[in-house]
């Protein structure tokens, strides 16, 4: 595999259902009992009568779940995403079996690619506030899921101020772990990685060197016979208040690598002895003032609200 001191190659892989996903309409069979509770939730859903509404909602959460081919393109065409918006919003008995469909729907690029215009991105965001856990836990994976390889959708969220929100709830739940790790994979979704759920990354807490300073690392399977990959996810607090998230990845290679050369290792300053190549992919600073107006959002540090 090469001299240690030479940096691998390594890519992150989509799973299968990920590397078919299209933005585009795709030809389908109309599915009446789908098309019925669709129909239902449009003329239902303005008024927001939740008894009558969960059983149309559950109808379709089924059929996302199941991927019954058209289901998404049926979604698309009902025109159903600002009303589940505006059930968020209303944060009433439907509000987790919303956020339970729209982290489904949010699978589906032909359908998350609407979620901006419908208003369910700040619909999204504003459930952020609330201390419902399983409620908590939907909308982050709803955020992860539609940030996972849309430029478009993570500026949005970026702009909107998504990654405050994710770290206020990442730093209050140390004993959530459900949450914390999809609050993990949000942020690192969020920052352009890309990862996917199919993946099987294990979190943990790292051990912190600084005051103030939390991190995590991710480590994904190996991916082959001799390396892993390994995500590190640094929230530092520079100031009363404000936060700099750092997000790197790095490829690890196990013990029989370095005893095929001679045990030879990379000193480095991170607390794992035997990484031999790093990426930053974000550094994401929070301040209240100095917002930059330049530069792309890819590539610059980010200013918004704690």
């Amino acid at each position: 595999m090469g001299h240690p001191n030479v940096a691998l190659v390594y890519t992150y892989t989509h799973s299968h259902w990920e590397k078919g996903r299209t933005s585009r309409l795709q030809p389908y069979t109309p599915n009446d009992n789908l098309n019925n509770a669709l129909g239902a939730i449009r003329v239902l859903g303005l008024e927001l009568i939740e008894d009558e509404l969960r059983p149309h909602l559950n109808t379709v959460l089924i059929n996302i779940k199941e991927r019954n081919k058209g289901a998404p393109e049926q979604v698309v065409i009902s025109g159903i995403l600002p009303i589940l918006a505006l059930s968020l919003r209303h944060r009433g008995p439907l509000t987790v079996l919303t956020a339970q469909l729209v982290a489904e729907l949010a699978k589906e690029s032909v359908v998350c690619k609407g979620f901006g215009d419908a208003g369910l991105v700040t619909a999204l965001l504003s459930v952020l506030t609330s201390t419902d856990r399983v409620l908590l836990f939907y909308t982050i994976r709803a955020i992860s899921r539609m940030s996972y390889d849309s430029s478009k959708l993570q500026e949005l969220l970026l702009r909107q101020g998504a990654v405050p929100r994710l770290v206020a709830i990442l730093l209050r739940s140390p004993d959530e772990e459900a949450l914390e790790e999809v609050c993990l994979q949000a942020l690192c979704n969020l920052s352009g990685m890309g990862v996917a759920e199919e993946a099987g990354m294990v979190w943990e807490r790292g051990v912190s060197v600084r005051p103030g300073e939390s991190v995590f690392h991710g480590v994904s399977p190996h991916t082959c016979a001799f390396a892993s990959s390994v995500t590190l996810v640094c929230v530092s607090q520079w100031a009363p208040g404000q936060y700099a998230v750092n997000i790197e990845a790095f490829q690890r290679c196990s013990s029989s690598f370095w005893n095929l050369h001679g045990n030879k290792r990379t000193a480095r300053r991170f607390p794992f002895s035997n990484l031999t190549n790093s990426n930053l992919y974000k550094v994401i600073k929070f301040s209240t003032r100095n917002i930059p107006r330049t530069k792309s959002l890819r590539t610059r540090m980010f200013h918004t609200f704690l």
